[in-house]
């Protein structure tokens, strides 16, 4: 008999998320996965798990699980409450849940996005070698929603851990620093243009989701003003539409843009973005390619 969780509550949002489908941009399809992958990485690690498992990401918190059968999880990423059944227990550690018994976490006490691993992965059906949902292009399987019964996989490739051994717990993400390379259109811009990115504090969006974070600061203006030809984008990639005003392209990001990209942000430092809230702060730190000349 297979074990099953079933979705009692869900909050903002809950998906199912892993590492992602690379490769697939000439398709036309983003890589996506989980928007904070070490702490996807981590989440499988505590509970045995191969750290690609499918998880559950989790917006703001919010979701209630009952185990059919006693399972192991482990939750990561934003720091959140956790209770099994009346039971307040730990984040960031293995956490037994008995059958019959429910696993919650509430809202985060700073950042966006939790990760809730079982031992064994959640089984779902892969798209491009993927169980990742995309809400842009519409692969993988759609959100979470209460009724939903959730099977547990086999992906299990050691014993649990007792506690997080493996990695620090986040801070409150404010002051965050993202190092970037300059270009590849810097020179759709004026002289100051590069100077502001790296100088301002840029502030986080309402209107910033999974497919880019947007920035509010000073103008970035440019030097040119004929339209750019569509071309290729990357997660990291800072583009900055007509108004002036950048924003990251981030996990569920489209595979091509029509607007110039100033900046890519360093991929490992991408996944930083999964936990900025709205009104949270950021810099750049630029750098130029080790090809170019300073």
């Amino acid at each position: 008999m297979s074990r099953v969780l079933v979705v009692e509550q869900v909050g903002t949002l809950a998906l199912l998320q892993d590492l992602g489908r690379p490769g697939h941009t000439h398709l036309g399809v983003p890589p996506s996965g989980a928007a904070d992958r070490p702490a996807l990485r981590l989440a499988n690690r505590l509970v045995g798990n191969d750290e690609g498992a499918p998880a559950v990401e989790l917006l703001l918190g919010g979701l209630t699980l009952r185990a059919e059968q006693a399972v192991v999880v482990a939750v990561t990423g934003a720091p959140a409450p956790v209770a099994v059944g009346r039971r307040v227990s730990s984040p960031y550690a293995a956490v037994h849940v008995p059958a019959g018994c429910t696993v919650s976490v509430g809202r985060p006490v700073h950042g966006l996005r939790s990760y809730l691993a079982v031992r064994g992965g959640f089984a779902a059906s892969l798209t491009l070698g993927s169980a990742s949902t995309d809400l842009t292009s519409g692969l993988g399987p759609p959100p979470l929603e209460p009724g939903q019964r959730l099977e547990v996989g086999g992906s299990v490739t050691g014993p649990s851990r007792g506690s997080d051994l493996t990695g620090a717990r986040p801070g409150p993400q404010r002051g965050v620093t993202l190092r970037a390379v300059v270009g590849p259109r810097d020179d759709w811009f004026s002289g100051d243009a590069v100077h502001a990115l790296a100088s301002a504090e840029w502030q986080v969006c309402r209107d910033s989701d999974r497919v880019g974070v947007r920035l509010q600061g000073p103008a970035l203006s440019r030097a040119r003003t004929d339209e750019l030809p569509s071309e290729a984008v990357v997660r990291g990639a800072v583009q900055v539409p007509a108004a002036g005003q950048p924003l990251v392209f981030f996990a569920d990001h489209p595979t091509t843009g029509g607007y110039p990209v100033i900046a890519v942000v360093l991929d490992e430092d991408t996944d930083l973005l999964a936990q900025l809230a709205p009104g949270d702060t950021l810099r750049f730190a630029l750098r130029r390619a080790s090809w170019l000349p300073l």
